[in-house]
């Protein structure tokens, strides 16, 4: 499998926030059924199918009706159901009652409500964003109802590109550490750690690298987030597929399509994120473009990170597994070299974090890392325009990268 991620990473017990787009050489075994009434997949027309295809099935169906929460509204690209329109995408978009998402069905929040909305950082100027500026499947013009969280369904194709579906959404092993050769993970990222960090901060430009999707079934950039509690040993899955994450706001699906995107020598966007714990409650807080507020991560979530971070990274992420003998052609970032500058790389801008005062501030002692730069590398830069910045990427496999 390999994957091109652009992530921001707090703490050695980490949340990543950013694009996802992941590769794998896993074929489709079965075909879609029919869906049912109720919005969930049902097995249909498989009386020929092995056993084990049978048993499969009826698993991937139980995890479906659990995963996918009773609808109000459905924003979709089919035709099952009356209230039914197009997402670019391909996504199938459930409008669910917010007391209904899957973060309640935890012990520690059942019969609980959100939590208000924490004090932002200082010196942080937030207005509402517009949403059909920033995910694909708000351009029909539809959205979710007030008292909804707009959630991405699940489907019987995503979890059958998973190895299975106990794995589907869930731990992605790896060890937090500077040098990741051996890995198969490989990085170009900056990162500040010795001291006590309470979030960060940064502009993240958005493109579409070039992969094999296994998680989304297409090759959209998109926003996801994901969070565990013991460096992948155990915990820990993307976006609302396990209990954790509270989602607050009717207008952003996590996991859903980004739009627009840059293109090579063309217009650059880019979008605003943050992360930083409520002084008040302790929780972790999600900010999306222009001060949208996602949701949280509850504080009881963490051990590590329930006081503070101690080390905040920035930049891409992909996986090498040279399952074909050579170097993954997995890009990162646009699959340009850092050198190519503005317009064809990849950028971070305006990289900040919250201090121990709720304070946004600059960062110092900035360090970059750049695994395999015959690969993807990394050059770091400031001005008064963009503060603290860097390109990186690269195309993966080239001459210089075997």
């Amino acid at each position: 499998m390999a994957s091109s991620v652009s992530h921001n990473s707090f703490s050695t017990i980490p949340l990543f926030v950013g694009f996802l787009v992941v590769a794998s050489s896993l074929a489709h075994v079965l075909s879609s059924p029919l869906m049912s009434d109720s919005g969930n997949r049902q097995m249909k027309n498989h009386t020929f199918k092995p056993a084990k295809d049978i048993q499969k099935l009826r698993r991937i169906n139980a995890y479906l009706k659990k995963i996918n929460k009773p609808a109000m509204k459905t924003i979709q690209a089919g035709f099952f159901f009356p209230l039914s329109y197009l997402s670019p995408d391909g996504d199938i978009i459930d409008c669910v009652l917010s007391h209904l998402q899957p973060a309640f069905d935890h012990p520690e929040l059942r019969g609980q409500k959100p939590s208000d909305p924490p004090a932002r950082p200082k010196r942080h100027n937030s207005t509402d964003a517009n949403p059909e500026n920033l995910q694909l499947w708000t351009g029909s013009g539809e959205s979710c109802p007030e008292g909804t969280v707009p959630i991405r369904r699940t489907t019987e194709k995503d979890v059958l590109r998973a190895s299975s579906v106990r794995r589907y959404g869930r731990t992605r092993r790896r060890h937090i550490r500077r040098d990741s050769t051996g890995s198969g993970h490989e990085h170009a990222v900056v990162f500040v750690n010795g001291d006590q960090y309470y979030g960060a901060k940064a502009s993240l430009n958005v493109w579409a690298p070039h992969v094999s999707p296994e998680l989304y079934g297409d090759i959209y950039p998109r926003f996801f987030t994901y969070w565990t509690t013991d460096a992948y040993r155990a915990t820990g899955c993307y976006n609302l597929l396990c209990s954790g994450f509270v989602q607050t706001t009717n207008k952003i699906a996590i996991g859903a399509a980004i739009s627009p995107i840059s293109s090579y020598n063309g217009r650059q966007f880019d979008i605003d994120i943050m992360v930083w714990k409520d002084p008040k409650h302790g929780h972790w807080w999600l900010e999306f473009g222009s001060g949208l507020l996602v949701g949280y991560w509850p504080a009881f979530l963490f051990s590590h990170l329930r006081s503070h971070s101690n080390m905040i990274q920035f930049g891409g992420e992909i996986v090498n597994t040279r399952s074909s003998g050579f170097h993954t052609s997995t890009q990162m970032g646009s699959g340009h070299f850092a050198e190519e500058g503005f317009g064809k790389a990849a950028y971070f801008r305006n990289l900040q974090t919250v201090d121990w005062d709720n304070n946004l501030v600059p960062l110092t002692n900035l360090h970059l890392l750049a695994d395999h730069s015959d690969c993807y590398d990394i050059r770091q830069g400031r001005n008064n325009v963009w503060g603290n910045y860097f390109y990186y990427g690269g195309p993966g496999r080239n001459v210089r990268c075997p």
